[in-house]
């Protein structure tokens, strides 16, 4: 048997204006000509953003859902070079510890996947300090809940630079450049378009980081059938806390293969957990679906109807 949890990413569309991610531009925040008061304004937005959090994390505890993605919007403009030295932590660390009570209180797991911008095989010296700073944001932010920051950040690999066997070498520099706080923080995914599961778990072996298997990126860019790989990424995670985490979703169309749909296909997510059921004790799922915690409830909805699962309550079940 395998128990299966249920995750979806950061927003919600049942729960009425919630959003953990308001914003503010640099170009709105450079207009406001009193530079204290602009600052301000960002922390009462990263407030209302954290609030909406915890407003989020009690609607998934009152739905059994125990696995989420925390928005990497939550503080506006926290890693902007020019605004580099706001201690952004202070002003919002009761709403940090607040969260960080909430998930103490009710076991679940929580993480992040910074933007596309996070880069670690870049060869830009600039981009890779960004990087840096933003893994640095979202450690400092887990820290300031008093939740472990390990393995905790979803990373693509990165670009191809026309060069896909340099990237990845470029990878694994830059890895040694990448301070060790840091690089406990790394989970890596396979995408749909450069870095397949193999080429991922390459890097992951290598380097000793855990691979977040994506299906729906597999299904549109695989060198081989995913299964001759299971066991090797399954023992990528061995030396984590946490279980083995993996991404569902399904194609919009077949025409738009690689774009998300609303929705998760359960006959396409059920074929893959009869697959790899009793390969592993347990494994959380993550639901990166535009209907975001809508097709959570739909596939729970879907797999009901299926009579070989278990189901513990309403976000988790075996099979």
């Amino acid at each position: 048997m395998t128990l299966v949890r249920l995750g979806y990413v950061a927003m919600s569309t049942q729960l009425q204006n919630a959003s953990p991610s308001q914003t503010m531009t640099f170009k709105q925040f450079s207009q406001l000509n009193d530079k204290e008061a602009a600052i301000g304004k960002l922390e009462r937005i990263a407030n209302s953003n954290l609030h909406n959090c915890l407003r989020l994390l009690k609607h998934n505890v009152a739905h059994d859902i125990k696995f989420f993605r925390f928005s990497s919007k939550l503080i506006p403009l926290a890693n902007h070079p020019e605004l580099k030295g706001w201690d952004f932590i202070n002003p919002l660390s009761e709403a940090l510890e607040e969260i960080g009570h909430y998930i103490k209180e009710h076991p679940m797991r929580v993480g992040f996947h910074p933007d596309h911008f996070v880069v670690l095989n870049t060869s830009d010296k600039d981009v890779l300090k960004n990087t840096f700073r933003t893994l640095d944001m979202h450690r400092t932010l887990l820290k300031g809940m008093d939740v472990s920051p390990k393995h905790r950040c979803v990373l693509h690999v990165g670009g191809a630079y026309d060069d896909k066997e340099k990237a990845l070498e470029q990878f694994i520099h830059n890895w040694g450049l990448t301070p060790r706080k840091l690089q406990e923080l790394v989970i890596l995914e396979n995408d749909d378009t450069i870095f397949s599961a193999s080429d991922t778990l390459y890097l992951c072996e290598k380097l000793g980081i855990p691979l977040v298997f994506d299906y729906h990126h597999h299904l549109a860019n695989h060198q081989k059938d995913w299964q001759e790989d299971w066991e090797r990424i399954k023992d990528t995670w061995g030396n984590s806390p946490l279980p083995i985490k993996m991404h569902i979703s399904s194609p919009r169309s077949e025409k738009e293969f690689k774009a998300h749909a609303e929705y998760v296909d359960s006959k396409m997510f059920i074929n893959f957990l009869h697959e790899i059921k009793g390969s592993v004790k347990e494994i959380d799922c993550m639901i990166e679906a535009k209907k975001k915690d809508e097709a959570l409830f739909k596939l729970v909805e879907d797999l009901k109807k299926e009579p070989y699962i278990e189901w513990i309550n309403e976000g988790s079940f075996s099979i």
